[in-house]
């Protein structure tokens, strides 16, 4: 995988997020009612306080589950409720070993449809249709992987040049592109409530 990442804004974070599939799923997981930059400098900070310089969906599964909520909640916090993001860390890392001998990146290794592909994703404990969507166009649009119908399956976060998600970001232009789409959205959506 090797693909310079730019989503947690740190060198050393979107490092591990180019190099290891495993980490990009975990801080896709993260991503979740706290700021993009935290949610994908997660799994850097899992692995530093595991003792590593990667994630291992092996050993996060095996993992005492006190000692592994202690650990996302040791100072600074992976998350805003690192009790249930550990759960859901840890049930994701359970299912890859599971049905993928602990190889994140065989989720989408042989998919054959971008609709294939998004179906396994959907399947991941704590992934739901959208943050499969997302998560698949990050596939597509960083990270080479593009079976046919892929933008397809992605819905508008697919779409070419949009910027509407994590898969849009490149840089500290595009996070500020991303956010201010974001911010539209919600402001619309909220006119939208109040019409009668």
């Amino acid at each position: 995988m090797a693909t310079t990442l730019r989503l947690a804004q740190r060198p050393e974070a979107d490092a591990l997020l180019g190099r290891s599939p495993l980490a990009a799923l975990v801080g896709m997981l993260l991503d979740q009612q706290i700021p993009m930059e935290w949610a994908f400098t997660g799994p850097y900070t899992i692995a530093r306080r595991m003792g590593g310089d990667d994630l291992d969906a092996h050993e996060i599964a095996a993992a005492d589950p006190e000692e592994f909520a202690a650990l996302l909640s040791a100072k600074p916090a992976v998350h805003r409720y690192p009790g249930s993001m550990a759960k859901r860390v840890q049930q994701l890392c359970r299912y890859l070993v599971e049905h993928y001998d602990g190889d994140a990146a065989a989720v989408w290794r042989d998919a054959a449809t971008g609709h294939e592909l998004l179906a396994r994703l959907v399947d991941l404990p704590g992934f739901g249709k959208q943050k499969a969507q997302i998560f698949l166009a990050l596939l597509g649009k960083q990270l080479g992987v593009t079976p046919d119908g892929w933008r397809e399956a992605a819905g508008p976060y697919g779409e070419p040049g949009s910027r509407r998600s994590v898969a849009d970001i490149t840089g500290p232009e595009s996070l500020a592109e991303v956010r201010a789409t974001k911010q539209e959205a919600k402001r619309a959506a909220k006119a939208a409530r109040k019409k009668p």
